[in-house]
C-alpha cells in the first residue's frame, strides 16, 4: 500500500485519528466481512399497503427474499440510540434533524416514501400515508387528494382516537405556510388550498410542479397535526398524531419511549410493541452499548467495521451513500474578505476532497480490503443524488470544475489577486458532538486546510441546540461556518433553500440567475431539460462558490444491526422518515 495516509499528508496538519492497521494484516482482517446492502442505498424506508394481521413465530424466524414478513415474530422493543436532544419536539418548532426524526414517530403526512427488498433508497417513490389517492388535472395545476377512510388520531386525551379530517389538514397547512416558519418558502409554488368536504383537499399550484408528491412526502415540510394542538395541548411538550407510535415519555439527556399504535392505518403494523431511544452524545459510548447488545441498531465509524465484525460475525453491516450534503458557507458582511469570489474559490481549492473522504470514511483502506465503498465529490447537489448530480471532475462541468481540485498554490494566487497575499483572520465554526465522528474529523481537518492556505483561523466548536441550529445555520453568525444541509428527498429543494428568499438561505445569497433557475426547474416536465437546469445551477455556484460543497456524507456511511433484528438491511429510505417508513416493518427473532 506504500506510504500511509498520515505519511503522505502529514504536512497538511490534518487531525490525527486512530488507524485500523495497514497492509496484509488489515486486508486479511477485512476480507472476511460479509456485508449486507453495500450499495448506494441511503437510510431506511418501508410501508405501503402490505398487511400482516397475524404472525406465527417459528423456531428459525427469518424473512425470505419474497416475503420480508415470513415467520415474523410480533412483540418486543426496538432499542436504538440518538446523538442528542431535539431542540423542540414540535414538528414546526425547529428545523433540526432531531426534531424531524422525533415527529416521524407520532405524526403522519399525506404521502410518505415506500421501499422494501430490492429497492434502493435513491429510488424510493411517494406512497399514500393519510391520503388514499391523488389526482392531477390535465394541466398539472390542480391536485385533488382524498383522505384515507378510517385514519384516526391516537386514542389519548384530548384527541381520543377521533378520525382525521380535512380540518386537521387545514390547520396544519396554516402552520406550514406561517411566515415565521423557516420552510414556508419551500411551498411557495402553491397558490391556494381548498377543503370542500371532510375527506377532500384540493391544492391549486401557481405553475405545474413535477415533484409535488415528493414535496408532500418530505419530512422537512408538511406534518398533519390535530386541531387540538392549537390550544388543547402544547405540541412542544406532548406529541399526539396519527402515526405508528404513541408517545410515552421523554426525559432530556436520557431518551424517549414510544408504544405501538394498534389502530394505525396500516393494518397489522408496527410489528414491535415499542421503541426506546437512548440519547448518547458520545460515539464511543454508542459503540459500547451496541457491542454489549443493549441497542439493536447503531451507526458505525468506518474505523470500527473490521473489529466489530471480527468479534461478532453475526452482526449485519449496511453501507449507504447518502443524499445529504455539506457546505462551507460565509456570513453576509459586505466588507468581509469572502465577498470577493476569488477568496471563496481559493478556499475551495484548499480542500483536498479525496483526503477528506479517506479521513472520514476510510475509503482507501476499505476498498483495499475488498469492500464496496462508494464515494464522490459533493456538488451543490449531493453526490448520492445521482439523478441530478453533476460530477465536478466530469467534462460536463467545464471550466468551473477546476475550483474543486486540490491546488493550494493556485489558491494562494487567487488570494493575492483579491488583495490578501498574507491571508486574513477569521472564525471557523461548526457544531460539535452531534453529527458523528466522521463529521467532527472532516470539520476539524477542513479548518486546518484553511490554515494551510495562509488564513489565521480561530476554531469555535458550537453547542448544537443553543447556538448552531438556532443561529449559525440560519445565517446569524460572523466568519466562516461548516455544516451539513438538510437531507432533502427531492433535488429541487436544495436550490430553493440556498438561493431564494428563505430564512435557511444561510449565506444570504442573492443571485437573480440562480434564484430563477431554482424556481423554474419545478415546472420542467422534460427530464433531460430539467437535468440540464440542475447542471447549470451547479456550474454557476461553482463559478461563484457561494456555498463550497464539502465531503461530509460524500462516501459510504455504515450502520450495524444485531443478528436478531430482521429487515434492517432491506427497508431503506432517505430523509428523516424512518420511524414511519422503516421501524414499523422491523422485527426481532428473539
Amino acid at each position: 500500500m506504500g506510504q500511509s495516509y498520515w505519511e503522505r499528508h502529514a504536512a497538511r496538519r490534518l487531525p490525527r485519528r486512530r488507524i485500523l492497521g495497514s497492509g496484509a494484516a488489515f486486508a486479511a482482517g477485512a476480507a472476511g466481512l460479509a456485508l449486507a446492502g453495500c450499495g448506494d442505498d441511503d437510510g431506511e424506508s418501508g410501508g405501503g399497503t402490505t398487511s400482516l394481521a397475524t404472525a406465527t413465530p417459528a423456531a428459525n424466524a427469518s424473512p425470505t427474499p419474497t416475503d420480508p414478513f415470513a415467520n415474523a415474530k410480533k412483540g418486543g422493543v426496538y432499542n436504538i440510540d440518538s446523538t442528542g436532544d431535539p431542540p423542540s419536539i414540535d414538528p414546526y418548532g425547529n428545523t433540526s434533524f432531531l426534531t424531524k426524526d422525533f415527529a416521524a414517530f407520532a405524526y403522519s403526512r399525506l404521502y410518505k416514501f415506500k421501499a422494501g427488498p430490492g429497492i434502493a433508497a435513491a429510488d424510493v417513490k411517494p406512497t399514500p400515508d393519510l391520503a388514499q389517492k391523488a389526482e392531477a388535472s390535465p394541466d398539472g395545476l390542480k391536485w385533488t387528494i382524498t383522505l384515507k377512510p378510517g385514519a384516526k388520531f391516537h386514542d389519548v386525551a384530548p384527541v381520543n382516537g377521533r378520525a382525521v379530517t380535512t380540518e386537521d389538514v387545514k390547520y396544519s397547512w396554516g402552520r406550514m405556510v406561517d411566515p415565521k416558519q423557516p420552510n414556508a418558502s419551500q411551498v411557495d409554488f402553491v397558490d391556494k388550498v381548498e377543503f370542500p368536504d371532510a375527506s377532500t383537499v384540493v391544492f391549486t399550484l401557481k405553475a405545474p410542479n413535477v415533484a409535488f408528491l415528493e414535496v408532500l412526502s418530505d419530512t422537512n415540510l408538511f406534518w398533519v397535526m390535530p386541531t387540538e394542538s392549537g390550544g388543547k395541548f402544547d405540541p412542544a411538550k406532548l406529541s399526539i398524531g396519527s402515526g405508528p407510535w404513541i408517545f410515552e415519555s421523554y426525559t432530556p439527556a436520557v431518551g424517549h419511549k414510544w408504544k405501538k399504535n394498534p389502530a394505525w392505518h396500516e393494518n397489522g403494523f408496527p410489528l414491535m410493541d415499542g421503541v426506546q431511544v437512548s440519547i448518547i452524545p458520545e460515539y464511543a459510548n454508542r459503540l459500547a452499548q451496541f457491542r454489549a447488545g443493549n441497542t439493536d441498531s447503531s451507526g458505525l465509524s468506518a474505523d470500527d467495521l473490521v473489529d466489530v465484525k471480527q468479534k461478532n460475525k453475526e452482526i449485519v453491516l449496511v453501507g449507504t451513500l447518502s443524499q445529504q450534503n455539506s457546505y462551507v458557507y460565509f456570513d453576509s458582511d459586505p466588507a468581509a474578505p469572502w465577498r470577493d469570489p476569488r477568496v471563496r474559490q481559493a478556499i475551495s481549492m484548499a480542500l483536498d476532497r479525496e483526503a477528506l473522504n479517506d479521513l472520514g470514511f476510510s475509503v482507501n483502506r476499505l476498498r483495499a480490503a475488498g469492500l464496496d465503498v462508494k464515494s464522490g465529490w459533493n456538488n451543490v447537489i449531493p453526490a448520492g443524488m445521482t439523478r441530478f448530480w453533476l460530477d465536478p471532475k466530469s467534462s460536463a462541468h467545464g471550466e468551473t470544475g477546476k475550483y474543486f481540485a486540490y491546488n493550494v498554490a493556485e489558491g494562494k494566487k487567487l488570494l493575492a489577486a483579491a488583495g490578501f497575499p498574507n491571508g486574513f483572520a477569521g472564525v471557523w465554526q461548526y457544531a460539535g458532538n452531534r453529527y458523528g465522528k466522521d463529521f467532527n474529523d472532516i470539520a476539524e481537518a477542513s479548518g486546518q486546510y484553511l490554515i494551510s492556505l495562509g488564513l489565521q483561523m480561530t476554531f469555535e466548536v458550537q453547542d448544537y441546540n443553543s447556538k448552531y441550529i438556532t443561529q449559525t445555520s440560519v445565517g446569524n453568525f460572523k466568519g466562516i461556518a461548516f455544516g451539513p444541509e438538510t437531507t432533502f428527498t427531492e433535488a429541487g429543494s436544495y436550490p430553493i433553500r440556498l438561493y431564494t428568499d428563505n430564512p435557511k438561505n444561510r449565506g444570504k445569497i442573492k443571485d437573480a440567475q440562480l434564484a430563477k433557475l431554482a424556481v423554474d426547474q419545478q415546472s420542467e416536465s422534460n427530464e433531460q431539460k430539467r437535468r440540464e437546469m440542475f447542471y447549470e445551477i451547479q456550474r454557476l455556484n461553482a463559478q461563484n462558490m457561494y456555498y463550497i460543497p464539502s465531503q461530509y456524507r460524500a462516501a459510504t456511511s455504515w450502520s450495524a444491526h444485531q443478528s436478531w433484528l430482521k429487515n434492517g438491511d432491506t427497508f431503506l429510505t432517505t430523509g428523516y422518515g424512518s420511524p414511519a417508513e422503516t421501524y414499523p416493518y422491523r422485527w426481532k427473532s428473539t
